[in-house]
């Protein structure tokens, strides 16, 4: 059996979004490199492997639910939920696989976003937070506001970092990040709150938005290399 907290009307519609995620993700993630291969900045390394985890997060995810959508073997819909029954076992291995590692590497990819600006690196309490995030993604798929709760305490954590170093360097880029992470946070609130349908679809395009504000980071920062670049010809 398996169950997923999506609307009836939402079906395939939350996997598109899930595809353009992962798509501004992972363009996130090839930016952040570039720019470490360039000013060797380690900061710039550890937030695109954040974003990465997290784009790898939405390939588990986008993954997980083509099969359980599609798989037509038997499917009833009961209210907002979709209940599918397969007598393949490996089937409800990989659903049950995926979810989990979709939920792991989602707040492995936050708590690595989150170590950046300590610039500690791997300390002694990295295994047992990593334990914890185990145990929050194990039981996520049983208890799914877990797993948003901590995906939410972790991007207060966030935020709270990026807003002390928005305060000091008054960076647009910053603020823009700060934003980003505000919306993904809303999005994981109401995604508590999901056993209500239309909640769900409310937060799934929260999120998406979130993202989309990344993007514009993203275009934002291509263009500013632009311009250096033209200076520098000129000069």
């Amino acid at each position: 059996m398996k169950i997923a907290l999506t609307p009836d009307w939402f079906l395939g519609i939350d996997v598109l979004i899930e595809i353009f995620s992962f798509m501004i993700l992972f363009l996130f993630f090839i930016l952040c490199l570039k720019n470490y291969r360039l000013s060797k900045n380690k900061n710039s390394l550890y937030i695109g492997l954040g974003f990465f985890a997290i784009a790898l997060a939405e390939i588990f995810t986008i993954l997980t639910k083509l099969v359980l959508y599609y798989d037509t073997s038997f499917t009833q819909n009961i209210g907002h939920m979709v209940v599918t029954y397969n007598v393949v076992k490996s089937v409800d291995i990989f659903y049950y696989i995926g979810f989990f590692l979709h939920k792991l590497f989602t707040l492995m990819g936050l708590y690595i976003i989150y170590k950046i600006p300590t610039k500690k690196g791997i300390t002694s309490d990295f295994f047992l937070v990593f334990y914890f995030l185990i145990i929050s993604a194990l039981f996520g798929n049983f208890f799914f506001y877990l797993f948003h709760i901590t995906a939410l305490l972790l991007l207060i954590l966030i935020i709270g970092n990026y807003q002390d170093l928005y305060q000091k360097n008054k960076s647009g880029n910053t603020k823009t990040l700060l934003i980003a992470f505000a919306m993904l946070s809303l999005s994981q609130i109401i995604f508590i709150l999901s056993h209500i349908a239309i909640l769900y679809a409310i937060a799934q395009t929260i999120q998406l938005i979130s993202y989309v504000i990344l993007l514009i980071l993203i275009v934002k920062i291509l263009e500013y290399g632009k311009k250096k670049k033209q200076v520098r010809h000129n000069i």
